[in-house]
Parts: C-alpha cells; sequence; structure tokens
C-alpha cells in the first residue's frame, strides 16, 4: 500500500481566501461602485431634473396602481396573466360600448337640432 500524501493546508487556505475574496467582494465592490439615485438626479441638466420632478406623484400614483392591480390578479385561482388579459379585454369591451354610446347621443342631439329647425330627419 502506497504512502499516504499529506494534506496541502496552505493551498487550502489560498483557495477558501480567493472563494471569499471573490464571493464577497465582487458584491461589494458592485455596491460601493453603483451610484445612488441622488447622485443620478444630481447629474442631471436642469431641465431633466426639473420633468422628473414633476412626473414623479404620477409614476408613484401609476406605480401604485399596477401593484394594486396585482395584488388583486393574485386572489384569483388562475395565473395572472390569465386574468390580467380578460381584464384588458373588458376594459376594450367597455371603450367600445362608451363610444357607441357617444355616437349614439351625437345622432340624437342632431335629430333634435333638425327638428326644432325644422328640417326633414330622412338623410
Amino acid at each position: 500500500m502506497a504512502a499516504k500524501k499529506p494534506t496541502n493546508w496552505w493551498l487550502w487556505a489560498k483557495m477558501l481566501s480567493g472563494g471569499a475574496a471573490v464571493c464577497i467582494g465582487g458584491p461589494a465592490f458592485t455596491t460601493w461602485v453603483t451610484p445612488t439615485d441622488e447622485e443620478l438626479f444630481k447629474k442631471y441638466n436642469p431641465d431633466l431634473q426639473k420633468k422628473s420632478l414633476e412626473r414623479r406623484y404620477e409614476r408613484q400614483k401609476e406605480f401604485d396602481d399596477f401593484v394594486n392591480k396585482l395584488k388583486d390578479y393574485s386572489k384569483s385561482d388562475r395565473p395572472i396573466w390569465v386574468v390580467q388579459a380578460e381584464e384588458e379585454q373588458k376594459a376594450r369591451e367597455a371603450k367600445v360600448l362608451e363610444s357607441i354610446k357617444a355616437a349614439e347621443e351625437i345622432k340624437a342631439r342632431k335629430e333634435e337640432v333638425r327638428r326644432q329647425a325644422g328640417l326633414s330627419t330622412s338623410s
């Protein structure tokens, strides 16, 4: 039987320290280098800063609405994308019905104006 080769502890120490440096140091370096939102905002030109501040509330409200819709969709047993597609379909149908009602109202107003003016309604 061959003699057992001794463990190279120095090699293991180098490998563990190198692995730790990569696993811990990489994300730490990325976090250190990445600018914060405030730093990015300060680098904008003044016009962009002004537009960003004006639209901030609107964007936050849109995001909150989106998240609330997702929460509502997730309460269903079906997948979120299926429920979302159904909601979009309902919204489209409601929009079409609304436009049809608006067209009927316009037509009714025209007829009323024609009757008041004493014109014939045969056209």
